[in-house]
């Protein structure tokens, strides 16, 4: 496993050239990728020319960024200048931005090395990574297992180890879930602390853009280099860093436990929780029993909201400006249908369609204006507890990684997503980190949720959990580079 500072140190004491180590992780993605599919676009002219920029700098005598010659890899959805985005999907299979995400901007500028581009469920919508128009992206813990969505090629490179880190995007779990399934970290930050600017819409008010990683402290860097303020998001408020203020120190913290999380989990997932709980009251913690009574409303109040923005959001791919194009049609109706009959999946679709009935005229008043009260209400019911607790504590996901063409319905595929989505309603942070291994041996995640903008407060405690366990719960295979 390898770290930011285990990069960083190969690079200041030139025991790599930061070229020979961009060549070395690019031939590892392009090994790997072939069984994996975590890329849709492998990037090495990139990685190379980045790495040679990072060298110049150290022959020059230059003090680095932090992130600085790091190997990693960028959510499909995220517009880079010149590089392919997808979105998983037909629609944009030849798509090539002219703009760069303000993310990418940041981590350019810091001098990062991008191995390629991750896989991901079709416009960032399903929870297994099956949905993409390329394949799936398969777990590199079990590779008869799914990764995870929608983020899941991302949180597959970095668990396989040919990639340092990984940026993905998180609507309603999709960083959180696959990190949860392949055995590493997700933060999904506070709406508000990234910029969206160049992230390719699906629910406008839910999405939010934050790190995979190996270690707390990774993800705490990556954060810090991504969370500035960017007027061309008008919803940005960036973030003050977060890695000085890690100590892995949690006495004195009250950890809620709300119950209505824990209800029917499978003994396996129960027990890798309750050892959590149990670790962080060992480091002086204090464990709060609490309820989260609005809980049973999340799934209903997010898929009409999500699906509402996403009916919007995607309206504009029509074939008439870019994207998929129907060759053949009778009237511009009809190339507009056959445009997005044949550029979306089947689940793209689905949601398009749900978006569309909860807004239109008869419906509007009866499902997505309600879904807006609820919505309130579950962000009262999050500050309440916030109020009362420094952080809460559940399972990241009801379950562990599914195998390949488990064919669940849409309904109990949605279900999956209960711990996540009160996350994003709310607007509030959250992180998952490897806590335990179900019977078959796979990752259980932990998610610990702050207040706004209280990602430090979260990150610690997960540090803190993290040394007191020596990081035992991320296994990760020898698939990447061996440096």
């Amino acid at each position: 496993m390898t770290t930011i500072a285990g990069i960083r140190k190969l690079l200041t004491t030139k025991q790599a050239s930061c070229v020979e180590l961009a060549r070395q992780y690019s031939d590892a993605a392009a090994r790997e990728n072939a069984l994996l599919k975590a890329y849709i676009t492998l990037t090495p002219d990139e990685a190379l020319y980045a790495a040679a920029e990072v060298d110049a700098k150290i022959a020059r005598g230059e003090t680095l960024p932090p992130l600085a010659g790091v190997p990693f890899v960028l959510k499909d959805n995220i517009s880079t200048a010149g590089l392919r985005t997808t979105c998983g999907s037909k629609m944009l299979e030849s798509y090539v931005p002219f703009y760069d995400a303000a993310v990418w901007e940041s981590l350019k500028a810091q001098g990062c090395v991008i191995v390629g581009k991750g896989n991901m469920d079709e416009f960032a919508m399903g929870s297994t990574n099956e949905t993409s128009y390329f394949g799936g992206a398969r777990n590199p813990q079990n590779t008869e297992r799914v990764a995870g969505g929608s983020s899941g090629g991302v949180a597959a490179a970095v668990a396989s180890g040919t990639a340092v880190f990984g940026i993905g995007s998180d609507t309603g779990g999709s960083i959180r879930q696959p990190a949860s399934f392949c055995g590493i970290v997700g933060l999904k930050p506070t709406y508000g602390a990234v910029s969206r600017h160049g992230l390719i819409a699906y629910a406008s008010s839910l999405d939010q853009i934050g790190p995979l990683t190996t270690s707390v402290e990774d993800a705490a860097a990556v954060f810090d280099a991504i969370s500035a303020r960017d007027a061309r998001d008008m919803t940005s408020h960036g973030s003050e860093p977060v890695s000085p203020k890690l100590t892995g120190d949690v006495r004195g913290l009250k950890v809620g436990i709300a119950r209505e999380f824990y209800e029917s989990l499978p003994d396996d997932i129960a027990s890798a929780l309750d050892f959590t709980a149990k670790t962080l009251e060992k480091l002086g913690a204090t464990l709060v029993p609490v309820e989260f009574p609005m809980l049973k409303h999340a799934l209903p109040t997010y898929y009409i909201l999500a699906c509402a923005e996403a009916s919007s959001n995607l309206g504009r791919y029509d074939g008439l400006r870019y994207g998929h194009r129907a060759e053949s049609f009778g009237s511009l109706d009809e190339f507009i249908k056959k445009t997005r009959s044949e550029g979306f999946g089947a689940e793209v679709q689905r949601r398009i369609l749900l978006g569309t009935y909860v807004l239109s005229a008869g419906y509007y008043d009866a499902y997505y204006n309600k879904a807006q009260l609820l919505r309130r209400a579950i962000v009262n019911d999050f500050t309440r507890l916030l109020g009362e607790v420094d952080f809460l504590l559940t399972p990241t996901a009801p379950i562990t990684a599914l195998k390949f063409g488990a064919n669940l319905t849409p309904v109990e595929t949605y279900q999956t997503d209960i711990c996540t989505v009160p996350i994003n309603i709310a607007g509030v942070p959250a992180v998952s980190i490897p806590c335990g291994f179900d019977r078959d041996g796979l990752p259980v995640g932990a998610q610990l949720i702050g207040a706004k903008f209280g990602e430090a407060t979260i990150l610690n405690a997960a540090l803190a959990f993290e040394r007191e366990t020596a990081g035992s719960f991320i296994r990760l295979p020898d698939m990447g580079v061996k440096l």
